[in-house]
């Protein structure tokens, strides 16, 4: 057993001294070693179904092979291009790296299964305690067609994205390249969980007992090839076995009076028949006209013969179509026939002295197989005889081309559809194709899944939004790369391109300048998605639950947004009110619409409980408060359930404008605990003063690394919070990692020589000193010193001498600043409406520093 250097694959080579063509589980093998294996065939893909295989596995190993397919000189670019089959161009693996990044398959993912983590048992209702997935049907068995290189990998592909073991077969003419493809891929998964569900055999169709072998333990068989390929394939498909067929098809052209006689129809027309030799199965092999009369079709023929005979002949003789002897002499054939049929009035034939094109006009409307090689037939049929003509054939029907005026081109597309065909194109774009399109009229990730679902006990599954939560944390790729910060960061969003740069949000600017997000849809989807299961987590009650959204709205704050896209999601009963200075207005509609539930920034939510206590409180039908974007002190949230009756306070999520949502609480978390959003985020702790990772349970810098951002990588982001890791598991049972959130960076002052932190002041004001209100630390130079002015929200009980000796008494270093003299401390008390606040968020600043203005 060997293993290449660092500068090479990290795949083995085993097996019995032969030619290695077969790779399994992360190992080339011989035939001897294959065979044996073969036979423990079902007992492997047991023990491969047996671990978990995150979607955003897949997504990170593809999107690295799909940067280095797409660099000329990257190591593994050239090590793949040496196993390209002969005459393929090396520009195909650009092709297929464009095809591999994450941003079309998590489009693809998006597009065919609805999300891109569409393995996760989510509520496929809020409002409801039935959990529905999309799971893998087991093991894939792909039989891989000869002629396309980029065929077999993508197959294998699609099969792991649907989270399935695959057992591809090559054929024994073919090269390596979709072993040493895949085995590159299994190489950047440092998991392992890529290479354990891939094996990739070359060996004729001739050798029945290992087809045989490999059919033998598959849940779904896919074929590429034609009706022979698939028949001898389906003699070894198991019993409830799903085949899935990839076969030939055959596509034509449809053209309305209005068009046919267009130079610019004609010469879209001649680019499809050209391009790629018709050798695609979306390639025209017929054009049909809408008319019954057959000199019309004749003289379109004529015109079309005149196109193909200025264009360019194909380029060498290794050109793609290139005719092979049996191929020459169905061309031959054909032609030879059709003009024979010329003295019945029948045909016309138009063709290429030397052969290389043929138009050959047809007055029987019945779809024929055209020799292909620039050969297209002509024919009439009257678009109210298109089905029963086509239908027919529809097994075989693939793309239709069709050329009119707009409402010819929505009325022969349903026409078209109705008769068999799968997919629709303008004339002169019928090979081409858009991420995520179905392939002959179905998605391929659905054909290697299933959908699968749990109902479970409504009482007891209340708060639980994801079943997978409850069994073991989602493990993402460990995060690389140098610590960033707010500018690191922001600084390349403003780069961004139009398909990544959807939808802005600015911060709310509580410490330092507003900051610019910038969100695809995509993105945001995604991120309010997950807020939603988060928030049913905290105890909201999609059903029960009548809502009043009191987060700021305006100049691009994302907050009341967010939250209003959060309750869409849920099916929540909403009051879109959003907060505002009419304090009395608000508590009018809160009463009126009967809303038990207040979402908003607490300092907000505090003026209003206290501007209108007694209308709230006459009221009484307040239970819920979610919070966000700051913290309820502990006297606060006393205040909220003995005042007002208020029965849960909990944070609605913890984020940010850059990242998203971060994390959620649970019906179990208190405090400042939030659970991780692991299956978007990897969360680091690092030191205070350097950046190093803190010993279990140490406070430290908090550092993101989101996996589910387009268009921009943000790994390693400094937020400037301060947290800790909460050991054990939550007694709400989830796996989800838990860290406790320990105040902002900015929140530490120095002053007076001293480093004094704001959260210290609150903790003394609430334990020692009986403060229920806000609190906020104002800093002033002075001639003489400078001063720290503790800025308390007045009520009947603060008394500002009792909390000035709290602070002394039990803040050290605060004492000595002030006996030292470095310091003065003044204890303010000031109406609530009165302290500093984010002019955008309404969030209340902390501390306010105002010695350098």
């Amino acid at each position: 057993m060997t293993t290449e250097t660092m500068t090479g694959p990290a795949y083995e080579r085993l097996g019995d001294g032969g030619a290695h063509h077969h790779y399994w589980q992360g190992a080339f093998i011989g035939d001897e070693e294959a065979g044996r294996r073969l036979e423990d065939l079902p007992a492997a893909v047991e023990a491969a179904l047996a671990t978990v295989l995150e979607t955003e596995t897949v997504l990170a190993a593809c999107d690295a092979l799909a940067a280095a397919l797409c660099d000329p000189a990257h190591p593994v670019r050239v090590r793949l291009a040496a196993h390209l089959p002969e005459g393929e161009d090396p520009a195909v693996l650009a092709e297929l790296g464009t095809l591999l990044g994450r941003r079309e398959l998590t489009r693809k993912l998006r597009r065919e299964l609805g999300s891109a983590t569409p393995g996760r048992l989510n509520r496929a209702d809020p409002r409801e305690t039935v959990y529905e997935a999309w799971a893998p049907v087991g093991m894939v068995a792909h039989i891989a067609p000869g002629n396309a290189a980029t065929v077999a990998p993508l197959s294998i592909v699609e099969g792991l994205l649907a989270g399935n073991v695959n057992v591809l077969k090559t054929s024994s003419a073919d090269s390596l390249f979709t072993q040493h493809l895949v085995a590159e891929l299994g190489a950047l998964d440092p998991s392992g969980a890529l290479a354990a569900r891939v094996v990739v055999l070359r060996f004729p169709s001739s050798r029945q007992e290992w087809l045989r072998l490999m059919c033998a333990p598959a849940d779904a068989v896919a074929v590429w090839g034609g009706e022979g390929a698939v028949e001898g394939v389906a003699a070894h498909v198991p019993a409830g076995c799903r085949l899935v067929e990839w076969g030939h098809r055959i596509s034509f052209a449809y053209l309305t009076a209005g068009v046919w006689s267009d130079g610019v129809t004609l010469d879209a027309l001649a680019d499809d028949v050209c391009l790629y030799e018709q050798q695609a199965c979306s390639s025209p092999q017929v054009v049909y006209l809408d008319t019954e009369d057959e000199e019309e079709v004749f003289a379109f023929a004529e015109r079309l013969a005149a196109v193909l005979a200025a264009r360019p002949p194909a380029a060498g003789a290794a050109a793609a179509g290139e005719p092979d002897p049996a191929g020459a002499a169905e061309l031959t054939t054909t032609e030879l026939v059709a003009r024979l049929e010329e003295h019945l009035g029948l045909t016309r034939v138009f063709a290429a002295p030397d052969g290389s094109w043929r138009v050959m006009a047809d007055t029987r409307s019945p779809l024929t197989a055209s020799p292909l090689h620039r050969s297209v037939w002509v024919k009439p049929l009257p678009r109210e005889r298109l089905i029963a003509t086509l239908r027919p054939m529809r097994r075989y029907l693939q793309t239709a081309g069709i050329a009119g005026s707009p409402s010819d081109i929505a009325e022969l597309s349903r026409t078209a559809l109705a008769a068999g065909v799968t997919r629709v194109t303008p004339v002169g774009a019928m090979q081409e194709s858009y991420a995520g399109e179905p392939h002959d009229g179905v998605y391929a990730l659905q054909r290697y899944s299933r959908r699968v679902a749990v109902r479970a006990d409504p009482d007891r599954f209340a708060t639980t939004a994801c079943l997978d939560d409850l069994v073991r944390p989602v493990v993402l790729p460990a995060p690389a790369g140098p610590l960033l910060g707010k500018e690191d960061v922001q600084g390349p969003a403003r780069e961004l391109g139009r398909a990544d740069a959807e939808l802005y949000f600015r911060s709310g600017g509580s410490t330092g300048a507003p900051a610019l997000s910038v969100f695809s849809y995509d993105d945001y989807d995604t991120q309010m998605h997950a807020a939603a299961r988060g928030l049913l987590a905290a105890g909201y009650d999609p059903v029960g639950d009548r809502t009043a959204n009191l987060f700021y709205c305006g100049a691009m704050y994302g907050s009341f947004i967010s939250f209003f896209s959060v309750l869409e999601r849920l099916g929540g009963v909403q009051l879109p009110l959003s907060a505002g200075p009419d304090h009395r207005a608000t508590a009018e509609a809160i009463v009126e619409h009967r809303a038990d539930t207040l979402f908003g920034m607490p300092s907000y939510l505090w003026q209003l409980l206290h501007a209108e206590g007694d209308l709230l409180r006459a009221y009484g039908g307040l239970r819920k408060v979610f919070y966000g974007g700051e913290h309820f002190t502990e006297e606060q949230r006393r205040t909220l359930r003995t005042e007002f009756g208020i029965e849960t306070v909990r944070s609605i999520t913890y984020g940010s404008t850059d990242l998203g949502p971060l994390g959620y609480q649970c019906a179990e978390s208190s405090g400042s605990v939030h659970h991780l959003h692991s299956d978007l985020h990897t969360m680091e702790i690092v030191g205070l003063a350097e950046d190093r990772p803190v010993a279990p349970g140490e406070t430290g810098r908090l550092v993101f690394s989101t996996h589910a951002r387009r268009g921009q990588r943000l790994g390693r982001y400094l937020i400037g919070d301060l947290g800790r890791e909460v050991p054990g598991r939550c007694p709400c049972g989830r796996r989800a990692p838990r860290f406790e959130l320990m105040g902002r960076t900015g929140d530490v002052m120095r002053v007076a020589t001293y480093f004094l932190g704001f959260r210290r002041f609150l903790a003394l004001a609430e334990e020692q000193g009986g403060h229920r209100g806000e609190l906020q630390i104002r800093l002033d130079g002075t001639d003489v010193r400078e001063r720290l002015t503790v800025r308390v929200e007045r009520t009947a009980a603060t008394d500002p001498e009792r909390l000035r000796e709290v602070f002394l008494s039990g803040y050290p270093e605060l004492r000595s600043a002030v006996s030292e003299r470095l310091l003065d401390l003044v204890v303010e008390p000031v109406d609530g409406a009165s302290l500093d606040r984010s002019p955008t968020s309404g969030k209340l600043l902390a501390v306010v520093d105002a010695r350098h203005r």
